[in-house]
């Protein structure tokens, strides 16, 4: 297969995440405040898009609340620096079971279940240029927790992005989530430019190895524009890998904690490395201004 490398690469920096790093690393955002904060100097390192959840300020845990996410909305968009705003779309979506032999009733405390539109809120009021559709239902390590992602919920949550004028960026954690992508587009719910971030090593779905990373690029459409990235130990592989395989790249301390090994990372440093590997390649960073060109976006003002 000949070599199909990307010479003008974005990077997506994915800020803080929803997992529970928050008492990992001292480096991962809480606070509003301190989540754009954190977004506006990765944009300063070489972020074109910015990936962002909340967490409640106190115990750093995941949230939904609309008034953190018009908060760092507004403070990112009022910055002195330029970028793409990329806010998730997935939490909602979380059912963690009684047990083994007692699956149901659900854990009350740990499910957070939710309606397409109730999902879709804070994507509805903050209006971002782009938000994520986790295209597919998966196990994730824990034992009894399931991330849902229904055909019907998909659909809903589609046609709501669509309707509020914002580019889906579509999360494919295996093959087959690629393969309801497709479907999506092919109903028209999701129009081109076509976005896609294939997460990789994240357990149970496509692990990191470079032939499953070639088998979800080879199920990517030509004409669709998609990032990759790994977790952990192998974020910074993959900004090599992605690019040698076509794609743009995603770092960030929602996929990893560690500058090397023992040191924690911020999101600047890691958007830094990042951008030195793309440029070490020979590969161009392009800003944001590019990026609004190819995928068709429309820059918007503070709220």
């Amino acid at each position: 297969m000949p070599l199909n490398m990307n010479k003008d690469v974005f990077i997506t920096c994915a800020v803080t995440g929803s997992g529970g790093t928050q008492n990992k690393s001292s480096e991962v955002p809480r606070s509003p405040e301190q989540i754009a904060d954190s977004a506006i100097a990765a944009v300063k390192a070489g972020a074109a898009v910015v990936h962002c959840h909340v967490r409640e300020p106190e115990t750093g845990a995941p949230s939904r609340n609309l008034d953190y996410y018009r908060e760092v909305t507004d403070r990112i968009r009022s910055a002195d620096v330029d970028c793409v705003l990329n806010l998730t779309a997935g939490m909602g979506g979380d059912l963690v079971l009684g047990g083994i032999e007692n699956p149901l009733p659900a854990d009350s405390n740990a499910t957070d279940m939710a309606g397409a539109t109730e999902r879709l809120a804070h994507v509805a009021q903050c209006l971002p240029e782009i938000c994520t559709l986790d295209c597919g239902t998966m196990n994730f390590a824990e034992a009894d927790y399931v991330m849902v992602n229904t055909p019907g919920m998909l659909r809903e949550m589609a046609r709501q992005i669509k309707a509020l004028g914002v580019r889906p960026e579509i999360e494919a954690f295996d093959t087959g989530h690629l393969w309801f992508a497709k479907q999506l587009v092919e109903e028209g719910l999701i129009e081109d430019p076509v976005l896609i971030q294939l997460c990789m090593g994240i357990p149970w779905g496509a692990p990191d190895d470079m032939n499953t990373l070639m088998a979800m690029v080879n199920n990517v459409p030509d004409n669709w524009i998609y990032s990759a990235f790994s977790i952990g130990q192998n974020e910074m592989p993959y900004v090599a890998a992605s690019v040698l395989s076509g794609g743009n790249v995603r770092v960030g301390l929602e996929d990893n904690l560690y500058l090397e090994k023992g040191v924690f990372a911020n999101n600047a440093q890691l958007v830094e490395r990042a951008a030195n590997i793309i440029t070490g390649m020979g590969a161009n960073v392009i800003g944001p201004e590019q990026v609004r060109k190819n995928l068709k976006l429309t820059k918007r003002a503070p709220v």
